[in-house]
C-alpha cells in the first residue's frame, strides 16, 4: 500500500467499515457471516483497543480491529487480532498486511505482551505467528490457533476472546 494512509477508524466510518466487512467475508468458506457484527459489538462494548482503516484518495479499503484477550479469566495484556478486512477488488496489494503491522505496532506501543488470532497460519506466519500448544483456545482447532509473543514470554492456558466474538450476525 503505497499512497494510502492508515488511521484510527472513526465513528463517522461504522457504515463503510460494516458494508466492506460484509463484502470481504462473503462468500468464504472460513467465514459465518458474524464479522461485520462482531466489530460492532467490540465497538459497542468498548473493547476496540486499536481499530485502524486504510484509506485512499478518501476511500476506505480495508480495517483491522484488535481487542483484549482473557487468559485463563484474567487480562494478562494479550490481545486478539480481527477481525481484518479488504475490500475485495483490492485484496492481495499489500493493504491487510499494512493495516496487521500498524495495528501490532499500535498494541506493542500500549505494553502489550503479545497477540493471538484464529487464521490461516500461511498467511499470518509472514507477521512472526505460529501455533504454540502452551496457548489454546476453545472451538479452535490448534493449528488455526495462532500466537505472536512480544517478549521471551508465551502465556500458557486457554485464551478467550471478548464474548463480542459470540454475537449472532
Amino acid at each position: 500500500m503505497e499512497d494510502g494512509l492508515i488511521r484510527d477508524q472513526l465513528q463517522q466510518d461504522d457504515v463503510v467499515v460494516r458494508r466492506l466487512v460484509e463484502d470481504a467475508f462473503r462468500g468464504r468458506p472460513y467465514s459465518d457471516g458474524r464479522e461485520p457484527a462482531i466489530v460492532e459489538a467490540l465497538r459497542a462494548a468498548g473493547a476496540l483497543t486499536v481499530a485502524l482503516v486504510a484509506e485512499e484518495d478518501g476511500e476506505i479499503l480495508g480495517q483491522v480491529a484488535f481487542s483484549p484477550v482473557a487468559i485463563d479469566g484474567a487480562i494478562r495484556d494479550w490481545y486478539g487480532l480481527g477481525p481484518v478486512a479488504v475490500r475485495p477488488d483490492r485484496q492481495g496489494q499489500g493493504i491487510g498486511q499494512a493495516l496487521i503491522r500498524a495495528g501490532l505496532d499500535r498494541i506493542r506501543a500500549l505494553g502489550a505482551r503479545g497477540c493471538v488470532l484464529a487464521g490461516a497460519p500461511g498467511y499470518y506466519s509472514r507477521f512472526g505467528f505460529t501455533a504454540d500448544s502452551r496457548l489454546q483456545s476453545p472451538g479452535i482447532p490448534p493449528q488455526y490457533f495462532l500466537v505472536l509473543p512480544f517478549g521471551a514470554e508465551v502465556a500458557e492456558g486457554t485464551a478467550t476472546f471478548h464474548p463480542a466474538f459470540e454475537v449472532e450476525p
